[in-house]
């Protein structure tokens, strides 16, 4: 038994991956409820999910999904694809993916990694999801090399083979915030601004089908932020680069000049009339704000997003939504209280925050001794479970949403 807890305790403690969890599944499907009696509990105003995107005929909705910390190969949102064009009737897809291999003008010697792009549409075909999948290892992958030689024979013959596996994980995975905290912030800055780049830019059909291309933004975006439907989707140190990323996007908003006539500036005034959805998985923002500065402009919200403020017209976006999930058993995910946006995110993201405590692990009693969640599927099975699907597909508080959120979930209303 204390095996068993000391082992699931290590792996939630070294970060997100599922490479483990066939070794305690076995343990916890016996001692789980038949009931499912897991919590979610949400916190905050209506949100109505990506069902309300698709409002008028032949709509298009374009959603970024960013992965987390541990080695990640394009492909590896495809379970969750799978499971929300199901909830949303998208039953067809396209038969091949487009694969880009990311650069930027920035970085143009350094692979900044991959973004495959996926088409889901309804069976009448009125109705079409562009799926756009980040892939940002490459950029990490080499940092862990320094540590490789640590699961080599030479230094690992002497341990245990459960110890060995572990210290394969943990060498895969622990790295993966320092070094986005140190050096390599930038780049994969840079990998978020061009699939985010890709995605306003163009269509499905505009897109290179493969290879190793620059995007740019040019006036071609202004068709598509006028008539397409942007949403956000990440897990983990995926959060903190989503909103790092749109952060380092604000940044560029003065630098650009409001009034200029390029294709830049067009852009931004188009961008700031839309309202962008992030849906954040075992975020994990709070807890990676520990020792960063703060963002250049805080605590001027009614500034920049409030018609008629003093900087109005320096805003990136009408609204950013922000749907913060956490299971209260993954130690490795916070919730996010309105006030930390107001002191720790950039005004110009004008940020609003729906907290969902959602249980994605079962909660257990280990003979007496105590109520235990495994900490590894509290923290990797977010993309999985029905009602975290459910919820991003079709929100809380309005008429699509599904039955089982009505069911098993329970909302708290904040009101202004």
């Amino acid at each position: 038994m204390k095996k068993i807890l000391l082992l699931s305790a290590s792996l939630a403690l070294s970060g997100c991956a599922s490479i483990t969890e066939g070794m305690t599944d076995s343990f916890f499907k016996h001692q789980a409820q038949k009931e499912d009696l897991r919590q979610c509990k949400i916190y905050g105003k209506s949100f109505s999910g990506m069902e309300s995107s698709f409002s008028k005929q032949g709509d298009t909705v374009k959603v970024m999904m960013v992965h987390g910390v541990g080695t990640h190969v394009p492909g590896y949102s495809t379970h969750f694809q799978e499971k929300l064009s199901a909830e949303l009737e998208l039953a067809l897809k396209s038969a091949r993916y487009k694969e880009i291999k990311l650069v930027n003008q920035e970085f143009p010697e350094k692979d900044l990694g991959v973004l495959r792009v996926r088409r889901l549409i309804d069976k009448e075909k009125t109705r079409e999801m562009l799926f756009y999948e980040l892939t940002w290892s490459a950029i990490t992958n080499p940092e862990k090399e320094k540590i490789k030689y640590d699961t080599s024979g030479e230094y690992s013959y002497d341990r245990a083979e459960v110890n060995q596996m572990l210290k394969q994980f943990s060498n895969d995975t622990s790295p993966d915030p320092m070094i986005y905290l140190g050096k390599s912030r930038n780049e994969i800055l840079a990998s978020f601004r061009s699939a985010f780049c890709w995605m306003v830019e163009n269509d499905w059909d505009g897109l290179p089908a493969e290879g190793q291309n620059y995007c740019a933004i040019s006036t071609n975006s202004l068709k598509y932020l006028a008539e397409d439907e942007f949403a956000i989707i990440s897990h983990s140190l995926g959060s903190r680069i989503v909103i790092d990323g749109m952060q380092d996007i604000a940044k560029r908003v003065p630098a650009v000049g409001i009034g200029n006539p390029s294709a830049e500036s067009q852009f931004i005034a188009a961008f700031q009339k839309k309202e962008v959805p992030f849906y954040l998985m075992s975020n994990q923002i709070p807890l990676l704000e520990v020792g960063e500065e703060a963002p250049e402009v805080t605590n001027k919200i009614d500034d920049y997003c409030v018609v008629g403020g003093e900087h109005y017209d320096q805003r990136l976006v009408a609204k950013t939504s922000i749907m913060a999930f956490s299971d209260p058993n993954d130690l490795l995910s916070y919730a996010i209280p309105q006030q930390f946006i107001q002191h720790h995110f950039d005004s110009r993201l004008c940020a609003e925050v729906t907290n969902i405590n959602i249980n994605v692990a079962e909660v257990i009693d280990l003979f007496g001794v105590g109520k235990f969640a495994n900490p590894l599927t509290a923290h990797t099975g977010y993309d999985t479970d029905d009602r975290v699907v459910a919820l991003i597909a079709k929100g809380i508080g309005t008429k699509h949403t599904a039955n089982i959120v009505m069911e098993r979930c329970s909302w708290t209303e904040y009101v202004d």
